[in-house]
């Protein structure tokens, strides 16, 4: 029976890279899949086109090229990647250049449009809850159809916008086994794949990693995972010998049910899988058989990020020492809201975190886990304001602490983020046009 093997090459955004280049080398794989966008990802990507034109792709997409070509010089290995984010094309030209600059030859480079409807949103004003807010972007998570087309007309390497994640290796699947788009039972089967590979680290034990109660050895060298998948569908979960991290049940369990509220009905462009009566059985040191994911057809909608500028957060941070720590960070607190109520700053949020004592979780539980003397205590405060000249307010006011606060503060820091955030909305599928350009080396 015919199989097929992907590795994982990156889960997020600022992923290693080194996992990655390992695979490639030592993996025997036909594909490797890179994702590296989330909900935030793709706006603050559109934000950067908006600046520059040639922008607007994966920060790292350069850092990462540069390792990836010099593999694919010995390594017959196809790549599929979002790292276009709002701009592949541009990626590909750059990925194109690189690859010129490195001497490789017979390369050919797709990059899949469509996503990006940010142009339309007009037509969509009934769907957007915003409020008030002004758009900067929308983007469809789109389905595999386009890494399908590329595949067959002789790809190498494919850059993607927004596509949903597990259909990076859904696509290489329904293309070199021939399924149709209409079989949702396999295409359920390639969606878990997908999903399984799309935190790369994290079914390899880095988010399963609990010390004490679910050790992983040598986390500093993990290794990303591989799945080797038959033309039924099933597969076997892996990962490179002399790499840290481990393959079991129990990562892949955890990782089965990451991100999924309803594991009969989980939503893709492709399809809505079902990962109900999924086996998983060990069958070997860090092998783990896959079975019985099924699906069924697509409800004929795509989730869209719509980006807007939300707000400025302004920050600042300062340390209080001693035995009396808790105390000065208290009185610090107590002087702040009393000077953002004399200089007139409204924030839409404030919020004051005594960073080692209450900071994740609040004064409603941590209170309850018990009370102690700190010896050290770091006062945060980050309020959420409309303007960038109010948000520079809160910092001055925590430094200002230095000469006009509690005695022996330190370390005093501030800064202003220009904060994007996400609405999402469901868009008819037919509504999205997709591409597919080629560049070739």
């Amino acid at each position: 029976m015919k199989t097929i093997r992907i590795g994982s090459g990156a889960g997020y955004a600022g992923d290693r890279i080194e996992p990655a280049i390992d695979l490639i080398e030592r993996g025997n794989l036909d594909y490797i899949i890179f994702e590296c966008l989330a909900e935030r990802t793709i706006s603050l990507a559109q934000k950067a086109k908006m600046e520059d034109p040639k922008k607007g792709y994966n920060a790292l997409f350069e850092y990462r090229f540069e390792r990836i070509l010099e593999a694919l010089k010995k390594h017959s290995v196809k790549v599929i990647t979002n790292m276009g984010a709002a701009n592949p094309y541009h990626a590909a030209l750059k990925c194109q250049e690189m690859a010129q600059s490195k001497g490789l030859t017979n390369l050919k480079i797709a990059y899949v449009e469509g996503d990006d409807i940010s142009s339309r949103l007009d037509d969509y004003q009934e769907y957007v809850t915003i409020e008030t807010k002004k758009p900067l972007s929308a983007n469809g998570y789109i389905g595999c159809a386009g890494i399908v087309e590329a595949l067959k007309n002789g790809a190498d390497i494919v850059i993607t916008g927004r596509v949903a994640d597990p259909s990076l290796s859904l696509g290489p699947l329904v293309y070199e086994f021939g399924w149709s788009m209409d079989d949702y039972e396999k295409l359920g089967k390639g969606t878990w794949v997908g999903h399984l590979l799309e935190c790369a680290g994290q079914v390899t034990g880095g988010y399963f990693a609990d010390p004490g109660y679910k050790d992983v050895p040598e986390l500093w060298n993990l290794g990303f995972p591989i799945i080797e998948v038959d033309e039924n569908g099933d597969g076997v979960v892996s990962k490179l010998s002399n790499t840290g991290g481990v393959v079991t049940t129990e990562t892949v369990k955890e990782q089965s049910l990451y991100e999924i509220q309803d594991p009969e009905n989980y939503f893709t462009p492709d399809v809505i899988a079902d990962f109900s009566k999924i086996t998983v059985k060990q069958i070997g040191e860090n092998e783990v058989k896959i079975e019985n994911a099924s699906g069924k057809v697509p409800n004929g909608y795509y989730k869209t990020s719509v980006g807007y500028h939300d707000c400025y957060i302004g920050e600042g941070q300062i340390s209080y020492g001693g035995s009396n720590a808790l105390a000065k960070a208290k009185l610090a607190r107590e002087i702040l809201e009393h000077r953002f109520e004399m200089i007139g700053l409204k924030a839409e949020e404030v919020r004051f975190d005594y960073i080692g004592v209450n900071s994740l979780y609040k004064d409603s539980i941590s209170n309850e886990m018990g009370q102690y003397t700190p010896n050290e205590v770091r006062l945060r405060v980050a309020a959420r304001v409309k303007t960038k000249a109010k948000a520079e307010l809160i910092g001055n006011e925590v430094e200002a602490l230095y000469t006009n606060g509690p005695s022996g503060g330190g370390g005093a820091v501030k800064t202003i983020k220009d904060i994007v955030s996400i609405a999402s909305i469901l868009i008819p599928s037919d509504h999205f046009h997709i591409t597919v350009g080629y560049l070739e080396v």
